[in-house]
């Protein structure tokens, strides 16, 4: 699917102090477009990210006033296939956990709620989505290795599909044991790398670049480097989210660890 807009730098990129500063202004600006949206069209047609990144904007998310949920259709990013439906780990779990529970909205869509193969649940899933005409807003992170949902290094920026299913890379593997290992909840916990699964479906470059307006959340140091490449390197499928300059409304918080390798 070709991207529609041209490439071109457009974003805007803002630093904060600390992590909650950082997702207080997201909630705000996301919340902000969420309301405009619904005036404008009755509805408005959100995609969420499913990390640990994304704890803080999430939680100010969840108290931000005025917002009409049951005028807010939602869908994710991304999913793992190998995870049973209802496993802690799942990211629909933790959308229910950090949103969704908290503010019931109306409509829900999640991967695994579709019945199917790999390919099947992919197909479905995208026309869905382009039932409800397209995202208006997606919330989004990105990677240590610079991907977007699971879009790895390498991926195709010009994909022709909307969700794919695909293999997560070694780097991604060990971002994600990192942030469940120590999990409060023992059950979401991988007790090793090899228990961290390996397929998962995604949302391809070109259908999270459909979307109207993007806000990408991304705390931490871990995540500096990927966010150098992603600001200052060229537009490449080598870092999956430099291709977020292709767009032509997007907006990245940053907290001081990971802006620290800047220019």
């Amino acid at each position: 699917m070709k991207h529609p807009f041209p490439i071109q730098c457009s974003l805007e990129l803002e630093v904060y102090a600390t992590r909650d500063a950082m997702g207080k202004a997201a909630a705000r600006d996301a919340a902000a477009a969420i309301k405009e949206t619904i005036n404008k069209k009755g509805k408005a047609v959100v995609v969420f990210a499913a990390a640990p990144s994304q704890n803080e904007f999430l939680a100010h998310l969840a108290k931000e006033r005025g917002i009409d949920w049951a005028k807010v259709i939602c869908f994710h990013l991304d999913e793992y296939i190998d995870l049973p439906r209802n496993h802690p780990n799942t990211f629909e779990m933790y959308l229910r956990e950090h949103i969704f529970d908290l503010v019931k909205p109306k409509t829900l869509y999640f991967m695994k709620g579709i019945k199917g193969s790999a390919k099947e649940v992919s197909r479905r899933y995208a026309a869905l989505i382009k039932k409800q005409g397209g995202a208006d807003i997606a919330c989004i992170g990105i990677g240590e290795n610079g991907h977007i949902a699971f879009n790895e290094p390498g991926s195709d920026l010009e994909d022709s599909e909307m969700i794919r299913a695909i293999t997560i890379d070694d780097r991604s593997a060990k971002q994600q044991y990192r942030d469940y290992k120590d999990h409060p909840n023992p059950a979401a916990r991988y007790t090793a790398l090899k228990s961290v699964p390996r397929k998962a479906w995604t949302m391809t470059v070109p259908a999270i670049l459909s979307a109207k307006k993007i806000f990408t959340i991304v705390p931490a140091p871990q995540k500096a480097d990927a966010v150098k490449k992603m600001w200052e390197g060229p537009i490449t499928s080598a870092c999956p989210s430099s291709a977020l300059r292709r767009h032509r409304f997007v907006r990245i918080y940053l907290d001081r660890d990971s802006a620290a390798l800047l220019k």
